[in-house]
């Protein structure tokens, strides 16, 4: 993943971390018998009327579309529709992004409730919301509203830490996209830093984390009318995120607003989604856009200095308090924090501090996020990218007018470009400084390509759009940041040759069955094991593996063995091979296709049959009956259970090339896979006179097992297969569950 900033859209990142990251569920913290009685009657009032204002219909899927007068009450209707369908994610997302999780999960969290707070002030944030101009603190105002009016209204939820929500919570969470920012800074070096008195020379501590086993990211596709059957723009948006880290949502306002897509739990913006003139979809991987600064430090009658220029600067020192949970009740650690003019003391390295300098305008970001939903056309959309602080992502469009495009990145400094910023600089040196922010026509940018197509997998920029693909020579090197991946080459593929596309043929390249990752190693092994003599033990031993995949078509299903086969063995391969690869600075998968020696491919394959035989009685094992789509709770941190009923799932982790992404980070205590991270919400979407679209949530839109909407859509999720988009109110009324006001 790209490195980008921190702070306030540190929160937007980390609290998604939340949902990424294992969270237990702790005793509730208790609560007033009546939550009413903590709001004066003015608020109460005040919320009454918004609910009244708003309407509520929830369609046979339990699809909530939010009706309002104005966009407030669009955004009070759907933060109070977010509520009833997972109040525990909405909440946890904000324990996170304020850095209290230790308050609700106890020690253990310290160190990242510290990362959280390096950046996060509520008294800044009070300020920068008091400072917001009015429409954007109606909307804020309304997100609080809602929250509250939800707890009002459901005196049995008893929220596990945040009683009353305030309308400044909502700037600590600004921008939608999962992990990245935030957990580029180590917990262990924090730990390793803060944990003790800091001294200048510090052995170098662990500089951030490896590459992710299961890749995070997604794929955004854009066709052009002269690809597709009807002469309309299509666009595909498939996050992949972890599962039910966004639920499905319609806000609809008199005031313009009419969005449709994927909300990061307790966000008020449609994330990835589209309105009835276009659509956007954000894939992670953009520019460099953090920057680490190693700061020569002294210490002086007790006091920290710091080398810039020719001079030195004072550190300055911030107290920070750590509340945490215990089994006797609350108790609470102080860290004193350290900071340059670059940003916050993270970690020691050969003997310098390091700190570290990413964006903070989480006032913009908000406005950016919540901006490009009513954008009506191309040049109304490039007006908000304008803001430039979407720092984490690329961005694919599409709209009805036939256009589609491309940014590459969107918040990126302008740099010297003699140092190298893969590395940490030297922060005594003034040239190192950021010289403002590239103008979004400076970045890599593609609008309307010859070739009438774009696609992003969080790979380069430098293919993905046939003869159109930018040179990247002619930029800088920090503009991109990830090389090309199994899933780039995959979707140039079966984008290069498409003509007369529909909502359904998309559908289909988006799910196409072949898996580019073992392209060079299958053929490899047969090699290897062809070179082997007679007498080798392997050449028995394997000769029915070979054989088996020297005949696949590198194609998965659910009935295929040597799929089953294949995804052992490069999972072996990666788990022998991920600490070499992140010492040669390589990705685990490349490390894998071009590094391994012909006996560590064979005895990979040997060790990969030999689990499978062990955890299935026979190597020989369907692909579905190994990966499986199982959802026993509504818990954040899901467990899985071989003896419960699961759904045979065909796709595979992205890792092998798999467009359609279905990957386990969960400690594995089954013998199956269970998928939890991958496709998520997707929806693919045509912009026609009317816009059509078809979308599929993983198991469902509500997080409560006892709703007949918590894996009403897991049969078709686990075959690929979409749903309608229940768009215009018409068609709404027609498959209508529901219909009410927020508290009825």
């Amino acid at each position: 993943m790209t490195m980008p900033r921190l702070t306030p859209f540190v929160a937007a990142c980390a609290a998604l971390c939340v949902l990424a990251q294992p969270i237990h569920a702790q005793a509730a913290s208790p609560q007033p018998a009546d939550t009413a009685a903590a709001f004066a009657p003015a608020d109460l009032a005040r919320m009454r009327a918004t609910a009244r204002r708003v309407t509520i219909l929830r369609d046979t899927w339990g699809i909530p579309h939010v009706f309002g007068k104005t966009d407030a009450d669009a955004v009070f209707g759907m933060l109070f529709a977010q509520a009833e369908d997972d109040f525990n994610r909405v909440e946890l997302n904000y324990i996170n992004a304020l850095g209290r999780l230790a308050e609700v999960e106890g020690e253990k969290e310290i160190w990242r409730d510290l990362r959280m707070k390096l950046y996060i002030d509520p008294v800044e944030l009070k300020a920068t919301y008091a400072a917001s101009p009015a429409w954007l603190k109606a909307l804020m105002d309304a997100y609080a509203d809602a929250l509250n009016w939800y707890l009002v209204t459901h005196p049995q939820v008893r929220p596990k830490l945040i009683r009353r929500f305030e309308p400044w919570m909502a700037l600590a969470f600004s921008e939608g996209s999962i992990g990245g920012d935030i957990e580029t800074i180590s917990l262990k070096g924090l730990e390793a830093f803060y944990g003790k008195a800091p001294q200048p020379a510090v052995a170098r501590a662990d500089a951030g984390p490896g590459f992710d086993p299961e890749p995070r990211g997604s794929n955004g596709f854009a066709i052009a009318p002269r690809r597709t059957a009807d002469g309309h723009a299509l666009l595909m948006i498939n996050p992949h995120t972890s599962f039910y880290f966004r639920p499905e949502i319609h806000m609809v306002s008199e005031e313009g607003l009419n969005a449709y897509g994927a909300v990061t739990w307790g966000q008020f913006f449609v994330y990835q989604g589209f309105n009835d003139r276009i659509g956007w979809m954000h894939t992670s991987g953009g520019g460099d856009v953090i920057d680490e600064y190693l700061e020569t430090v002294s210490s002086h009658d007790g006091r920290w200095t710091y080398r810039y220029g020719g001079t030195e600067r004072a550190v300055r020192a911030k107290t920070i308090t750590l509340p945490y949970r215990t089994d006797k009740g609350m108790a609470s650690s102080t860290v004193t924090a350290y900071f340059t003019h670059h940003g916050p003391v993270i970690r020691a390295q050969d003997g310098k501090w390091v700190s570290v300098k990413m964006m903070n305008d989480p006032m913009h970001a908000l406005m950016q996020s919540y901006g490009r939903t009513k954008a009506r056309d191309y040049a109304a959309f490039y007006k908000v990218m304008q803001l430039r602080t979407n720092s984490s992502n690329n961005t694919v469009y599409a709209d009805a007018d036939g256009n589609i495009a491309y940014f590459h990145g969107n918040f990126i400094p302008r740099r010297d470009p003699r140092f190298d910023w893969t590395k940490p600089v030297d922060g005594s040196d003034p040239a190192t400084e950021w010289q403002g922010l590239h103008d979004v026509a400076e970045t890599i940018t593609v609008f309307n390509p010859k070739s009438g197509y774009i696609s992003n997998t969080n790979n380069w920029p430098c293919t993905g759009f046939g003869e159109s693909s930018p040179d990247c020579s002619k930029y800088p090197p920090y503009m991109w940041s990830l090389p090309q991946n199994p899933r780039g080459i995959h979707a140039e593929r079966v984008l290069h040759d498409a003509h007369d596309l529909t909502l359904d043929g998309l559908i289909a390249k988006a799910y196409d069955s072949y898996l580019t990752a073992f392209e060079p190693l299958v053929p490899a092994v047969v090699k290897d094991w062809d070179a082997l003599p007679d007498a080798d033990p392997l050449k028995a031993r394997l000769a029915a593996q070979v054989a088996l995949l020297r005949g696949w078509d590198l194609r998965f299903s659910t009935t295929s063995v040597p799929t089953s086969l294949a995804v052992y063995w490069g999972q072996d391969m990666v788990k022998q091979s991920s600490a070499r690869a992140k010492e040669a600075h390589m990705p685990v998968i490349d490390f894998v296709q071009t590094r391994l020696t012909p006996r560590e491919r064979l005895d990979a394959l040997a060790r990969a049959s030999d689990k499978l035989q062990a955890d299935f009685g026979d190597w020989r094992t369907p692909w579905g009956e190994i990966n499986r789509y199982q959802r026993l709770s509504g818990a954040v941190d899901q467990r899985y259970d071989d003896s419960k009923p699961s759904l045979p799932v065909g796709f595979t982790s992205a890792n092998w090339g798999s467009l359609a992404s279905f990957g386990m980070t969960a400690p594995q205590t089954t013998k199956r896979i269970y998928g939890d991270r991958g496709n998520s919400f997707v929806a693919a979407v045509e912009f026609g006179t009317r816009v059509r679209a078809k979308s599929i949530l993983a198991g469902g839109e509500s997080g409560d097992p006892a709703s007949p909407h918590f894996a009403d859509q897991a049969a078709m999720y686990s075959r690929g297969e979409f749903k309608d988009v229940l768009y215009y109110r018409a068609d709404i009324e027609k498959h209508l569950e529901r219909t009410y006001h927020p508290g009825d």
